[in-house]
């Protein structure tokens, strides 16, 4: 059974300190526009493999919400909320030096194209990719659902609101942890 702890918008917050196995981050956006996110989930593993999750909204700065109706996300919720360059300033330091999945390449591209309209280099992560391990661990849903986390969401029994960018990062994790279970630890942590 897999544990987790919410700590909530960043608020008031702190991200997560310790020592962690690794973290999935995931990113809601606005609109097309991958620059556009408005909403960062990172989950933590612990060495025991507990989880413990962080989430920010985040001010993208547009008039143009393409996506309220799949995440709930509007420009009333971010109101007030932290900007990409304040929200990154919290993550940049505790992510480096570990592996950050997500699932999917869109989390990444949307992370670059952040940076770039800040005109930033984006930080030097080590990213890697949660379907990648997924399609490893489990080759059998090629062509019976896929690897998409809401397929896996069924294969593995996972609960989570999906388009939660906090939820999405867990359930990122949570595929990592249950393809160590099933295949072994080098599975994992090759380059993705």
């Amino acid at each position: 059974m897999l544990s987790f702890l919410r700590c909530g918008q960043s608020e008031g917050r702190k991200f997560p300190s310790g020592s962690f196995r690794f973290v999935a981050l995931d990113v809601e956006t606005a609109n097309h526009d991958r620059a556009s996110i408005c909403q960062i989930g990172v989950a933590c593993v612990l060495p025991d493999n507990s989880i413990e999750t962080w989430m920010t909204y985040v001010d993208p700065a547009t008039p143009t919400w393409a996506f309220t109706g799949l995440h709930g996300i509007s420009q009333s919720t971010v109101k007030g909320a932290p900007s990409f360059a304040e929200a990154l300033i919290l993550l940049e330091a505790p992510l480096s030096g570990i592996t950050v999945y997500q699932h999917s390449g869109f989390d990444r591209s949307a992370f670059r194209a952040a940076c770039t309209a800040l005109k930033r280099d984006e930080p030097v992560w080590n990213w890697q990719n949660s379907v990648t391990i997924a399609r490893r661990a489990w080759p059998e849903l090629k062509g019976n659902g896929g690897h998409g986390l809401a397929s896996l969401k069924r294969h593995l029994g996972l609960s989570f609101d999906h388009h939660d960018a906090e939820e999405d990062a867990r359930a990122a994790a949570e595929v990592v942890l249950h393809a160590e279970r099933a295949k072994g630890l080098e599975v994992c942590f090759h380059d993705a």
